[in-house]
């Protein structure tokens, strides 16, 4: 199982800036940005690495350099191992690790049987089996649509209401073949149950509320002129992405003469950064990134 690091060159440039710096790898999977990071900083530098994953940790355990740590929690939590205004770079590559669709095990994929689990931390918190049977039908229908962006969510809850009522729904091939049967188009270029898949694993992990609440753990803990590169897969992260980076404007009523007020905490680097056609074609997973890039002011 093989995890290959999206638009890594790129995305390394723009974070090291100090090579005798501090830095973080928000997101470690199987160390594709790590690895590249350590190498282009010195050993007096620093980088520490989060993942909520046992067994990313147990695999980043390997590597003993004095410069490095593996940290196993959410990235949400970057404030409580930093102080303020102490980090020269963060690097965010969000999304799901190649490893957790490749293995079975994991309950993340439609295209491998498997339990249905979808948990980055597979030690702790609800598995999707124990969601899915239990949440009532409004609430399934809810997830599609807010995090999947579903067009068939009323009919793919109501599918899986009549199913649980049968049978629980244990696995991942169960509910990816109940999806499959009763999707009205049946020549999509997708799997039909792509969009479902990715609404339950985004809830059962808290995705973007954690994604929410480490950008303002990372806003504080990031240094003047320090770096912020972020790597989101679909609509959902990179709008938060641009909606918390944006300046913020103070207006004021027309009949005062003062002109409005513009903040701006970062600027911008790079706004829309792509892989080329050959990483594209080398990775096909890699087709619907997008790399911003941020620095504190």
């Amino acid at each position: 199982m093989l995890h290959v690091p999206v638009l890594l060159e790129d995305s390394i440039e723009y974070l090291v800036q100090d090579i005798n710096g501090s830095y973080i790898d928000c997101t470690y999977g199987r160390g594709g940005h790590t690895k590249l990071i350590l190498e282009n900083i010195s050993i007096n530098a620093s980088l520490s690495s989060f993942d909520k994953d046992p067994e990313a940790v147990k695999y980043a355990e390997k590597n003993k350099q004095d410069n490095f740590r593996i940290i196993h929690d959410s990235f949400c939590n970057i404030d409580k191992y930093f102080d303020e205004s102490s980090v020269d770079g963060i690097i965010y590559d969000l999304g799901t690790c190649s490893t957790h669709l490749d293995n079975p095990e994991r309950g993340f994929s439609f295209n491998k049987d498997g339990p249905l689990d979808m948990r980055f931390d597979n030690t702790s918190g609800q598995k999707l089996s124990e969601w899915i049977n239990t949440a009532s039908k409004v609430d399934i229908m809810s997830i599609l649509y807010k995090y999947g962006d579903e067009k068939h969510a009323k009919l793919i809850s109501s599918a899986i209401d009549t199913e649980r009522k049968d049978k629980p729904i244990l696995r991942t091939s169960q509910l990816g073949e109940l999806i499959k049967k009763i999707y009205p188009e049946k020549n999509t270029k997708n799997h039909p149950a792509t969009k479902s898949f990715q609404a339950f694993r985004i809830h059962i992990n808290n995705e973007l509320k954690e994604f929410e609440e480490s950008l303002l753990a990372a806003a504080k803990i990031i240094k003047t002129k320090g770096i912020i590169v972020t790597i989101a897969f679909h609509s959902l992260e990179d709008n938060i992405i641009k909606s918390f980076f944006k300046p913020t404007i103070k207006s004021f009523p027309k009949d005062i003469p003062i002109n409005n007020e513009k903040t701006e905490q970062f600027r911008c680097l790079a706004k829309k950064i792509r892989p080329e056609k050959e990483e594209i074609f080398q990775n096909p997973r890699s087709r619907s990134a997008i790399m911003r890039v941020f620095q504190k002011k």
